[in-house]
C-alpha cells in the first residue's frame, strides 16, 4: 500500500470513528445515558481508538505522519485489545451483577490489558507525566504493605487490584470518566460548533471594535477575547495560540514589550478556564464531585473571575499610561455596529445555554440544545451558515478535542481507585495535618504547592482531580467549606499554566511573541497576582464565593475591586505618575486590607488608598500647574 493511500485510509477511518463518537454522545444527551458500565466503556473505547489511530507510538512523529508497517499493525492490534476489553464489560455487566462481582479469568486478563492500554494511550496523547503518576499509584497499591507505619496498608494482590479497577465504578470507570462521558463531551462539541460557525472570529472582531481604539487597546482586546473564548475552549495553550496569533502582534505594534504582550495573552487565556459560564467544562467535574448544581459552581467562580480580569485590565491600562501608548486608529478597526450586525446573532447560543442552565435543565440537555441553536442561528447570515460539510467537520473536531480530557479522566480514575482501595485517602488527611501541626494556613500552602506541581505536567482537570482526592478531605477536616476547598485546588491547578518552571501557556505565548520563555512566565505571575491571593481569602471568608448575606457579598465585591486597583498600582508602580517604593508599599498594604472581607480592614484599606490617591492627585496637579 502506498504512503498516500495508507494515510487516506487511516484518515477516513479516523473521520468515521470521530463521527460515530459524536453521534453516540448526541444520542445519549437527548434520550438519556446508558448505565455507567455501558456509557463509560463505550466513551473510552472511542477515545482510545482515536488516540491509537492519530497519535503515533513515537511521540517525536507528528500525528498523521506515516509510520512503519509493523508499527501501524501494532496500532491495530492495540485497538483490537481495547475493543475486546471494553466491549467485554458492555456485554457481560449484567451477568457480573448476577455473580456478585466475582471475577473470572477472562475478566482479569482483559482488565489487566485495559489498564496497560489506557496508560499507553495517555502517554501518546499527553506525554509520560500522568502515566508515571498512575504507575506509582498502582505500585503503591500492590506493594504498599511492605511500607512500615502509617504510610503502609493491608495486603492487596493483583487479582483484587484488577477486579476493583475493571469491574466496579470505583476505579477506572469512576466519577471523572463518567463526567467526561456525559457532560464534558457535549460542551467540547458545543465549542467546536461555535468555532465552526465563526464565533471565535466574531469575539476578536467585536473586542477590537469595542476596545481597540482605547489606550493600550489591543491588550484590552486580548483580555476580553481570551476571557470569552477561553471559557469555551477550556485549554489555556490552545487559546494562546489561536487568539494570541491575532492579539500579540497588535500589542507589539503599538509599543508593548514582547514579554508583556505574551504575558497578557497567557494570563487572559488561563483565566478563561475559571470564567463562567462554561469554565472549560471543569465546572461539571466540580459539581459532580461535590453533588451540587452546576449553577452553584458558576456562582462561586463569578466574583473571583471578575476580580481577576478587572485587575488584569487595570494593569494593562497602567502599563499603557506609563509608556504613553495609544490605541489603534479607528480606520484600522472594524465598525462596532457593523460587526454586531454581521455576527451578533452568534452570541445567541451562548445566551440560550445560560438560560437553559438557570432554568434547571441538565447540563447535557442544555449543551445539546445550545449546540442545535448554533446550527439554526448560523443560517441567519450567509457568511456564518453551517452546511453539511461544516457540521461534519465540527463533529469530527469535537471528538478529537475530547481525547486529552477522556484519557486524563481515565488515568485519574485509576489513581482514585488506588487511593480508595489502599486507604491512603483516609490516612493522608491525618498525615498532612500532623505535618502542618494542624495549622490551616500551612496546610493551604502545602495543597497550593501540590496543585501547582501536578498541574505543570498535566491538564487542569487531571491536576484538579488528583489533588482534590487527596487534599480535599484535609481541608474539610480543618474546617474549610467543601465548595471553597474544591475551588481553592482548582484555581491553583489553572495557575500552573503560567507558573514556572513548566508554564505551558506562558511558554506558548513567548513563542508567538518572540520573547524569552522564563521572563514571560514570571511576568505572567506578576500580572495574575490577584489569582494567587484570592483563593486564600475565600477559604477564610467564603463570602467571595457567594456564601453569605447579599449585602456582605456586594460589600466584599466592591472593596475587593478597590483592592485590585491598589495592588495593580503597587505592582506596576504607577498611579497618575510613577511611584516610589514607599507609595508602592502603602498601596500593597491597602490592597491586602481591602481584599480581606472584613469591615474594619475594609475601612482602613479604603482610607489608606484614598490618602495615597489624594496626595498623588495634588502632587500631579501641582506639577501640571507649574509646567503650565
Amino acid at each position: 500500500m502506498s504512503e498516500a493511500k495508507d494515510r487516506s485510509v487511516t484518515a477516513r477511518v479516523v473521520t468515521l470513528v470521530a463521527l460515530g463518537m459524536s453521534a453516540f454522545h448526541l444520542y445519549t444527551a437527548q434520550f438519556g445515558l446508558f448505565s455507567a458500565m455501558v456509557q463509560r466503556p463505550i466513551h473510552l473505547l472511542f477515545a482510545c481508538t482515536l488516540v491509537l489511530l492519530t497519535f503515533p507510538v513515537k511521540r517525536g512523529l507528528a500525528p498523521g505522519r506515516k509510520v512503519g508497517l509493523w508499527l501501524r499493525a501494532l496500532d491495530w492490534a492495540l485497538i483490537a485489545g481495547v475493543a475486546a476489553s471494553l466491549l467485554h464489560i458492555v456485554w457481560t455487566y449484567k451477568s457480573l451483577v448476577a455473580r456478585g462481582g466475582a471475577a473470572t479469568d477472562t475478566d482479569l486478563w482483559l482488565g489487566g490489558l485495559l489498564i496497560v492500554l489506557v496508560l499507553e494511550c495517555t502517554r501518546r496523547v499527553m506525554g509520560p507525566a500522568l502515566p508515571i503518576i498512575t504507575m506509582v499509584a498502582l505500585a503503591y497499591t500492590l506493594w504498599g504493605h511492605y511500607i512500615p507505619g502509617l504510610w503502609g496498608h493491608r495486603w492487596i494482590d493483583l487479582e483484587q487490584l484488577i477486579s476493583y479497577q475493571y469491574l466496579t465504578t470505583e476505579g477506572l470507570f469512576t466519577i471523572p470518566l463518567g463526567v467526561s462521558a456525559s457532560f464534558i463531551f457535549v460542551f467540547i462539541l458545543f465549542g467546536a460548533f461555535l468555532v465552526a460557525s465563526g464565533t471565535g472570529e466574531f469575539f476578536i472582531k467585536f473586542a477590537n471594535a469595542l476596545a481597540g481604539h482605547l489606550r493600550g487597546g489591543p491588550a484590552k482586546v486580548a483580555v476580553l477575547s481570551s476571557a470569552t473564548f477561553g471559557s469555551i475552549s477550556g485549554s489555556a495553550v490552545a487559546n494562546v495560540v489561536s487568539t494570541g496569533s491575532f492579539t500579540i502582534p497588535l500589542m507589539k505594534k503599538i509599543g508593548y514589550r514582547p514579554v508583556f504582550a505574551g504575558a497578557i495573552e497567557a494570563v487572559a487565556s488561563t483565566g478563561g478556564q475559571f470564567m463562567p459560564p462554561v469554565m472549560g467544562a471543569a465546572a461539571f467535574i466540580i459539581a459532580d464531585m461535590l453533588g451540587v448544581t452546576y449553577l452553584e459552581v458558576c456562582k462561586a467562580a463569578l466574583i473571583p473571575a471578575i476580580l481577576y480580569f478587572f485587575a488584569l485590565l487595570y494593569m494593562v491600562h497602567l502599563e499603557a499610561m506609563r509608556r504613553g501608548l495609544r490605541g489603534l486608529n479607528r480606520s484600522e478597526l472594524p465598525d462596532l455596529w457593523q460587526t454586531i450586525k454581521e455576527g451578533g446573532h452568534l452570541l445567541i447560543p451562548a445566551v440560550l445555554l445560560v438560560i437553559f442552565l438557570v432554568q434547571g435543565y441538565s447540563p447535557m440537555k442544555a449543551g445539546l440544545w445550545a449546540l442545535g441553536a448554533v446550527v439554526a442561528i448560523s443560517w441567519f447570515k450567509a457568511s456564518t451558515r453551517m452546511g453539511p460539510r461544516k457540521i461534519l467537520v465540527a463533529l469530527e473536531k469535537g471528538a478529537r478535542g475530547c481525547l486529552e480530557v477522556a484519557l486524563a479522566c481515565a488515568c485519574a480514575g485509576i489513581v482514585i481507585g488506588c487511593v480508595t482501595q489502599s486507604g491512603l485517602g483516609l490516612k493522608f488527611s491525618s498525615l498532612v495535618i500532623q505535618a502542618s501541626g494542624g495549622n490551616l494556613l500551612l496546610s493551604l500552602v502545602f495543597v497550593m504547592v501540590a496543585s501547582l506541581v501536578l498541574g505543570m505536567g498535566l491538564t487542569t482537570s487531571a491536576a484538579y482531580i488528583l489533588t482534590i482526592i487527596l487534599a480535599g478531605p484535609v481541608l474539610v477536616d480543618l474546617g474549610v467549606k467543601p465548595l471553597a476547598a474544591h475551588m481553592f485546588v482548582f484555581y491553583y491547578a489553572c495557575l500552573s499554566c503560567i507558573t514556572p518552571p513548566v508554564a505551558l501557556a506562558a511558554f506558548a505565548a513567548a513563542g508567538v511573541a518572540g520573547s524569552h520563555p522564563f521572563p514571560t512566565g514570571f511576568e505572567s505571575m506578576r500580572l495574575a497576582i490577584i489569582a494567587y491571593l484570592v483563593p486564600f481569602i475565600f477559604v477564610y471568608h467564603p463570602v467571595l464565593i457567594w456564601q453569605g448575606a447579599w449585602w456582605a457579598i456586594l460589600l466584599s465585591a466592591v472593596t475587593a475591586l478597590l483592592g485590585c486597583v491598589a495592588i495593580g498600582s503597587a505592582l506596576m508602580g504607577f498611579l497618575m505618575e510613577r511611584l516610589g517604593i514607599f507609595w508602592r508599599l502603602a498601596l500593597a498594604a491597602a490592597a491586602v486590607m481591602l481584599i480581606m472581607p472584613d469591615p474594619t480592614s475594609d475601612l482602613a484599606g479604603a482610607a489608606l488608598l484614598a490618602a495615597v490617591f489624594a496626595v498623588k492627585w495634588f502632587q500631579s496637579r501641582g506639577r501640571a500647574e507649574a509646567e503650565a
